[in-house]
């Protein structure tokens, strides 16, 4: 690992390292829980929406000139109505959410900080708007028996609540997406974790 920079994205800034981002997703999310055959043009579109978000934020992380993580964030009602639609059926105005999208880093970048670095930083953005009063992510969720869960597997449920988070089990997103072999979309559960701001 060498020398590491950051680079800092807002809104149509983000279109600059959209293929970037679209590749990392792809390379981390086919590791578990995620296990997502990845797909480049749905990439770009899914993406695109940060674009089209004034407020939006990425957090690249470069080796060098290689992308080797990124974090993402941006108002929820800017995000897809599928995850919006948990908060408001739970009564929560949407209005006053900031919602932290993917954090992912290559497998040999962790365990170094950075993963600190990214709540902070969408954090101190989120609450320097000063009209949201909470943020949130999600996780997917997977069965404990699930045949591709790997026996050394270590949950971020505890770091998560050491950053001030909480699981909302009334909140959840279902998505679809290909496991990993599979051309055929399943719906999966993602559970929202929500912290107040402030």
């Amino acid at each position: 690992m060498g020398d590491l920079r950051f680079e800092r994205l807002y809104g149509a800034g983000l279109g600059r390292r959209l293929d970037d981002i679209a590749r990392l997703r792809m390379t981390v999310f086919r590791e578990w829980p995620y296990l997502y055959e990845g797909d480049e043009e749905y990439e770009r579109r899914f993406l695109q929406i940060y674009v089209d978000s004034p407020r939006s934020f990425a957090l690249t992380v470069l080796d060098g000139d290689a992308v080797v993580g990124v974090t993402t964030a941006m108002p929820l009602t800017d995000e897809e109505q599928e995850i919006q639609q948990p908060f408001v059926d739970a009564g929560i105005d949407v209005q006053r959410v900031f919602y932290f999208a993917e954090s992912v880093l290559l497998p040999e970048y962790r365990g170094h900080g950075l993963y600190r670095q990214f709540f902070r930083e969408r954090e101190a953005l989120a609450g320097s708007f000063g009209d949201y009063d909470r943020v949130a992510f999600c996780a997917v969720q997977r069965p404990d028996d699930h045949p591709m869960k790997p026996a050394n597997h270590q949950p971020l449920d505890p770091v998560w609540r050491h950053f001030g988070y909480q699981p909302r089990p009334e909140l959840v997103a279902y998505f679809p997406w290909p496991d990993i072999g599979e051309r055929e979309e399943t719906q999966k559960p993602l559970q929202f974790w929500l912290k107040p701001l402030g």
